[in-house]
């Protein structure tokens, strides 16, 4: 297998998905780990059979897709739990994520972005080399996650503390894009950070 995959991740509310599409309109194909996440538990499958079997029926909405925030209810606070849910998920995220690592590289496509918030909690940083970490200010992350959540100050620190500090994932980075500004600087940084990837890769 000849393409080369690098990781993008940030915290809550750091504009990881939009780092995420602009690195797609620059023609680097992502692989979004939420989007796999919903596929692994989608209505009929077995992923969505093993997270009723351990947390029974109220995880399911009318319409036999699995009630997320439900979900996240039950296990937040609960490592047991999330570990729980962790074993079922987990498995299934990395070996759909390799099936679509590989049907891109039959298309020939040199490189590869692995889009997933919680690549350095879950020890894959160095599966995903170059790291690319978005980061910003605090007090901006809150105000977006505020915003972006329709929550309160109270919730949207409880959900960022909940998380690993945007701090050690910025010191597990190789490249960390500053989304504290306007979209032009954004994108300005996704260039840069593109080309020294392309670069250190060796990829035209």
């Amino acid at each position: 297998m000849s393409i080369r995959v690098f990781g993008l991740t940030g915290g809550l509310a750091s504009g990881k998905s939009t780092v995420a599409k602009l690195i797609a309109e620059a023609g680097v194909p992502v692989i979004d780990a939420d989007q796999l996440a919903r596929e692994v538990v989608a209505p009929g499958s077995e992923g969505l059979a093993e997270v009723v079997k351990a947390f029974g029926d109220s995880v399911l909405l009318p319409d036999g897709s699995m009630d997320r925030a439900k979900v996240a209810e039950i296990v937040f606070g609960d490592p047991d739990k999330r570990r729980a849910l962790n074993r079922i998920v987990h498995p299934r995220i990395a070996a759909l994520s390799a099936s679509r690592v590989a049907d891109l590289d039959k298309t020939g496509a040199p490189l590869a972005c692995y889009e997933a918030a919680l690549l350095v909690e879950n020890g894959l940083a160095d599966a995903f080399r170059p790291l690319v970490v978005v980061a910003l200010p605090e007090e901006t992350q809150l105000a977006r996650a505020m915003a972006r959540d329709h929550a309160t100050e109270e919730q949207a620190r409880a959900r960022v503390a909940a998380q690993l500090p945007l701090a050690s994932k910025v010191a597990a980075a190789d490249h960390v894009i500053d989304n504290g500004g306007d979209l032009e600087g954004t994108k300005r940084q996704v260039a840069a950070v593109l080309a020294k990837i392309r670069d250190k890769l060796g990829i035209a």
